[in-house]
């Protein structure tokens, strides 16, 4: 045994001592990470740069431009869009990706904004409503939705209309739903039932009941002819 283990031996024990030992320890194991990453960092030019506040950098493909955000990890991609680059197409609503108002669409998937974070978005597309006109010109689910009175209130559009974008790559990728009759027969867009529409939409909540002209829009913009909202039901 050497001098200092006899010292640390010699010393009382304590249930505070045992305890102030074990707060140091928790300590460090808590801290050594984040100072490795910090180390990392700046050894690393390619990787993140932390911020005295735990704010890193990232660099995020929205609408067909990169933009430079410093956000802490935590901040949701719907709060980074409309917070801290102000695009505020993308609503909040139920915040637990529940009601689809905030749906984008990330490498032509739709995506609830809410329920994904801003950090892990790095080197992906990323389409918000804001992005899908092409300068004064409509996407054509934007133009069928107005020619068939598919909002009313219109919080829920923006979500609608990236759903319904999303919904026609689906189809046309030859995906299925739990409507599609027949899992070997992917529908197609010039057949897409009534009941395909709603259950493909079926996360977006409407809670003006816009849903019989949504389903029209979509309808529209696959080459069918709507029918008539009465006969619609």
């Amino acid at each position: 045994m050497t001098e200092d283990d006899k010292k640390l031996s010699s010393k009382p024990r304590s249930r505070r001592n045992f305890l102030g030992r074990s707060l140091t320890a928790a300590g460090a194991a808590i801290t050594a990470p984040s100072l490795l990453n910090a180390c990392q960092n700046r050894n690393d030019p390619d990787s993140a740069v932390a911020s005295s506040d735990g704010e890193i950098t990232r660099e995020l493909n929205i609408n067909g431009q990169s933009q430079t955000l410093m956000i802490e990890p935590r901040v949701t991609l719907l709060d980074a869009l409309r917070e801290t680059l102000g695009l505020t197409g993308s609503k909040k609503g139920c915040d637990h990706g529940q009601c689809g108002a905030c749906t984008v669409l990330i490498d032509n998937q739709r995506v609830y904004s809410c329920l994904t974070l801003a950090v892990m978005q790095d080197g992906k597309a990323i389409t918000t409503i804001e992005g899908l006109a092409d300068g004064d010109t409509l996407h054509p689910v934007q133009t069928a939705f107005i020619d068939h009175d598919g909002f009313q209130c219109g919080y829920c559009t923006p979500g609608q209309i990236c759903a319904s974008v999303a919904l026609l790559d689906e189809v046309q990728n030859g995906e299925v739903s739990y409507a599609t009759p027949d899992l070997n027969s992917p529908p197609q867009l010039a057949t897409l039932s009534e009941a395909e529409i709603k259950e493909r939409l079926s996360g977006n909540l409407c809670r003006c009941s816009a849903y019989n002209g949504i389903v029209a829009a979509v309808q529209q913009v696959t080459g069918q002819t709507p029918l008539p909202p009465a006969a619609s039901g």
